[in-house]
């Protein structure tokens, strides 16, 4: 596929309907793998995410008009904490999530950087540890499985 020709831009609320969209599309895959559609990027409302977007730290990827990434979270004491990225299905794999990821490291100027992922959700380690992430910390859930910690650092 040729490379694609994306347009980064800070996340604001009047993205909140495309967001929702695109992160329900994005989390379908994440249902699938842990059999449960009861999870959060899937369960949010409008009204939510339009709130969660007055105050986050968060980027929107673009191809021509259409939304194809979006990346948020929050920058705590300093520290970018990425809380969830969403990227089209038809675009995971070809470098959307990468460039979100790169644009909200460097915008952030901080240290270090920290995401979190379920421990079933390998594509998105192997991603984040090509990327330079580093598993800091596992927490076990109620079903068994683990929410996975994963830092960077961004500077020296």
């Amino acid at each position: 596929m040729a490379s694609l020709d994306v347009t980064y831009d800070r996340i604001s609320p009047d993205d909140a309907g495309e967001v929702l969209t695109l992160q329900r599309a994005a989390f379908v895959s994440e249902a699938q793998i842990y059999g449960s559609t009861d999870m959060p990027p899937l369960t949010q409302t409008l009204e939510a995410v339009q709130a969660e977007l007055v105050d986050c730290y968060g980027w929107t990827a673009r191809v021509d008009a259409r939304l194809v990434g979006a990346l948020r979270g929050r920058i705590d004491a300093g520290l970018p904490l990425v809380g969830r990225i969403a990227i089209a299905p038809d675009l995971q794999g070809e470098g959307v999530g990468r460039g979100l990821l790169d644009i909200a490291e460097r915008e952030s100027g901080a240290t270090q950087a920290e995401l979190f992922t379920g421990s079933l959700s390998e594509a998105n380690i192997r991603l984040y540890e090509s990327c330079g992430y580093h598993i800091s910390e596992r927490v076990p859930q109620d079903d068994g499985t683990e929410q996975i910690f994963m830092r960077k650092n961004l500077r020296g």
